[in-house]
C-alpha cells in the first residue's frame, strides 16, 4: 500500500496514540471537578497548553483547544465578525480558501448581512498584495487568508499581508494554518496575526483535536454557551487526552523537521517525471510547499483516475477531502487557470516524511500506465 493522501489526513505517531490512551485510562477525571482526580486532569491540560505555547512562541493564555480546523475556522471567523459588527460588516477572504472558511463567510453574508470580498489568485495560486490594498476599507473588520493552500500547496505572503493590515487596526487578521503547521514555519509575532487555526490530524496527531490561537486581549463572540471552559470561547468538558496528544504531535513533528529534505526530494522527482507524461499539466507552482503536488489530466475524470490507482493499492485524492465527495471540480484550480476541463481533472498527491523515493518511483510508473490505459479506452 502506498499512501500519498497526507493532506487529507496523516497517520498518527505511535507516541501520540499511546499518550492519548494513557491519559484516557489514568487521568479521566473532569478538569473542572474540585476533587483530586479533576485537579490532576486540569494539571495535564495546563501542561499541554504550556507546551504548545512554547512551540508556537505565544502566550499560554492565547492557546485554545478545539476539535480541529473546521471548528477553529468557524470560531475565529464568526466569533470575530459577530463581536465586531458594530465597527463594520466587511470581510475579505480569497476564492481558494478551505470550505469551512468559505461556508462561514457565506453564512455571515446570507444571514447576518455582512459583505464579503473574495480576492482572486494569480496563476501561481497567490493573492495580489495590490488587490488586498485596494479591497481593504475602514469598515473591514476581518481578513481571513490561508497560509498554505490545501489543494495546490501555494504559499500566501502572510508576513506582507500582516504588515499591510497593521495600518488598519479595525481589521483582524485570521490565518488558516492547517496545511502549514509542522511543514513550514509561521512566526506569529512577526506577522501580526490575531487568529490562527491548526488541526492535529494534519501533522500526525489525532482526528477531532486542534488548536486556535487568539491574540491576548481579543474578544470573540462565543458560538457555544455552557460552562465557560476555554475562557468562555469554547464551553464544554475539555478533551484532556486530546489536548495532550496535540502537544505531543506538535513536538514530534517539529523534531522531524530534517525529514523535510526527503519530502522535497520526492516531490522534485515526482514533478519532473509527471511533467514528461503527455497530457499532464502541473498545477502546483514551483515555490509551493514540498508536501503537495497537484496536476490535471484534461479529458480524464479525476474520480476515474483516482479509483484506477486505488485498484493498484495507491491512494491519492482529487480536491480537498472536505469537498471531494460533493463535487470533483476544483474551485482552486479553476480560479487559478479559468479552465473547467483542467479543474475537473485534478489529482492531488500529498506527502509525509514516511513516504520514500521507492514509493515515488512505483507511483510514477503506475500513473504512466494508468494514463495510457484510460486514454486508449477513451479513443
Amino acid at each position: 500500500m502506498i499512501y500519498f493522501d497526507n493532506s487529507a489526513t496523516t497517520k498518527p505517531f505511535q507516541e501520540v496514540i499511546e499518550s492519548f490512551v494513557k491519559v484516557s485510562n489514568e487521568f479521566f477525571g473532569n478538569p473542572s471537578s474540585l476533587h483530586g482526580m479533576g485537579a490532576n486532569a486540569e494539571k495535564l491540560l495546563s501542561q499541554a497548553r504550556k507546551q504548545i505555547a512554547g512551540i508556537l512562541q505565544v502566550k499560554e493564555s492565547e492557546v485554545f483547544f478545539t476539535s480541529g480546523g473546521t471548528e477553529g475556522n468557524n470560531i475565529a471567523i464568526k466569533g470575530a465578525a459577530l463581536s465586531r459588527s458594530g465597527r463594520g460588516k466587511h470581510i475579505i477572504t480569497t476564492e481558494i480558501e478551505h470550505a469551512s472558511v468559505r461556508a462561514a463567510c457565506e453564512q455571515l453574508e446570507a444571514e447576518f448581512g455582512f459583505e464579503i470580498t473574495y480576492l482572486k489568485p494569480g496563476r501561481e495560486g497567490k493573492v495580489s498584495l495590490t488587490d488586498l490594498k485596494q479591497a481593504v476599507r475602514e469598515d473591514t473588520i476581518l481578513v481571513s487568508i490561508m497560509h498554505v493552500n490545501n489543494e495546490v500547496g501555494s504559499i500566501q505572503p502572510i508576513e506582507e499581508i500582516g504588515a499591510i493590515l497593521k495600518e488598519y487596526p479595525n481589521a483582524l487578521f485570521h490565518v488558516d494554518h492547517v496545511q502549514g503547521a509542522g511543514k513550514i514555519p509561521l512566526h506569529f509575532k512577526n506577522t501580526d496575526i490575531d487568529l490562527c487555526t491548526l488541526s492535529a490530524h494534519k501533522f500526525h496527531g489525532l482526528k477531532g483535536t486542534g488548536v486556535l490561537f487568539i491574540k491576548e486581549g481579543l474578544r470573540l463572540f462565543p458560538l457555544f454557551s455552557g460552562g465557560s471552559q476555554e475562557s468562555g470561547i469554547r464551553s464544554g468538558t475539555e478533551n484532556v487526552a486530546g489536548a495532550v496528544s496535540v502537544a505531543k504531535a506538535l513536538r514530534l513533528v517539529n523534531e522531524n523537521r530534517e525529514s523535510s529534505r526527503q519530502i522535497k526530494e520526492v516531490n522534485t522527482y515526482l514533478r519532473e517525471c509527471l511533467a514528461q507524461i503527455n497530457g499532464i499539466e502541473i498545477n502546483s507552482p514551483e515555490d509551493a510547499v514540498s508536501h503537495i503536488l497537484n496536476f490535471s489530466l484534461p479529458g480524464i475524470k479525476s474520480e476515474v483516475f483516482v479509483h484506477a490507482l486505488e485498484e493498484r493499492n495507491i491512494f491519492v485524492s482529487t480536491t480537498s477531502a472536505c469537498s471531494s465527495r460533493k463535487k470533483s471540480v476544483s474551485k482552486t484550480v479553476y480560479s487559478m487557470f479559468a479552465s473547467e476541463e483542467r479543474a475537473e481533472s485534478t489529482v492531488r498527491i500529498s506527502l509525509s516524511f514516511q513516504n520514500t523515493m521507492q514509493e515515488a518511483q512505483a507511483v510514477v510508473q503506475a500513473i504512466t500506465e494508468t494514463v495510457s490505459k484510460l486514454k486508449s479506452i477513451m479513443r
